[in-house]
């Protein structure tokens, strides 16, 4: 009720009261606090299997917390989706999560962050989001007549690369691909444009360049930040009923319960037949450990 149908603990009390439960909202906040708890290692095995991956699609967006700025981090994989809240959206963040050690494709929507991380850990690659860039290419191309021959260029790029990659070519063929890719992108982007807001686009490809084409030569890697853009949206929904955080406590209630349920969506489980699942055996573990 209050993650999945964005109840507040007010109205899951009058829902419980209907139902012939008499229970305080503070008591609903403690229930709460406590299944987290016991959740808590399933949270730490999604956590593991992120840092196992391959590939992480990850995206952030802002949530406060005791009245100072925190960010609501996603990272999202085949196998789950974890949710963490942090207080910074600098690359300490993807140190702690993914590990110091941690070698693959970070797919997203190139803030310094990602950057940074990157270059600071070689082996790890990045994948700019093509969705992003093409968006803000077709804005720029309705407002500036400049800019639609490269915008039309840049719709070229990406669908020949779809189209071609959909024949699943060997490795020659895909560094290929790439390689032509680059010299098609780097002659549009060396052009001379004279407005600053055209100049101001083609600095940010040129800043990404070597990001833009992961994708073509990595089977498996995606060339959009979708995933993780999907993970946030119902995300962005509850921070608007929710407004803020309060506490330490709070965060890591919601970061708790948030990756668990988007995980069992993400995996198609029911959510009410996987948390008592995930409860029993919680239940399991207590009893070992006081036997």
């Amino acid at each position: 009720m209050k993650f999945d149908e964005r109840l507040p603990e007010r109205k899951i009390k009058c829902v419980l009261e209907r139902q012939g439960l008499s229970i305080t909202p503070a008591t609903v906040l403690d229930i709460q606090r406590r299944v987290a708890d016991w959740l808590r290692p399933e949270y730490e095995e999604v956590l593991s299997k992120v840092r196992g991956s391959d590939v992480v699609y990850t995206d952030q967006t802002g949530i406060g917390v005791d009245g100072t700025n925190h960010w609501i981090w996603d990272f999202v994989t085949n196998s789950g989706t974890l949710i963490a809240i942090r207080g910074t959206k600098g690359k300490k963040v993807l140190e702690e999560i993914l590990g110091k050690d941690w070698r693959g494709t970070i797919v997203c929507d190139g803030s310094r962050s990602h950057h940074s991380f990157a270059k600071d850990h070689p082996g790890v690659s990045i994948q700019r989001c093509w969705a992003h860039l093409l968006t803000e290419a077709d804005e720029l191309a309705e407002k500036t007549k400049e800019a639609r021959p490269l915008v039309r260029g840049l719709h070229r790029i990406y669908d020949r690369l779809k189209k071609a990659l959909e024949e699943e070519p060997p490795p020659d063929e895909r560094k290929k691909l790439a390689r032509n890719a680059k010299r098609a992108l780097k002659r549009w982007i060396d052009k001379p444009y004279r407005g600053k807001k055209v100049q101001k686009f083609i600095a940010k490809i040129r800043n990404g360049f070597d990001c833009w084409f992961t994708f073509v030569i990595k089977p498996g890697v995606e060339p959009t930040n979708n995933r993780a853009e999907l993970a946030l949206r119902e995300i962005v929904v509850q921070r608007k009923i929710i407004g803020t955080l309060r506490n330490q406590k709070g965060t890591s209630i919601y970061e708790t319960m948030m990756t668990l349920l988007t995980t069992w969506k993400q995996k198609g489980l029911n959510l009410q037949e996987a948390l008592s699942a995930s409860l029993s055996r919680a239940w399991a573990r207590a009893s070992i450990k006081r036997s």
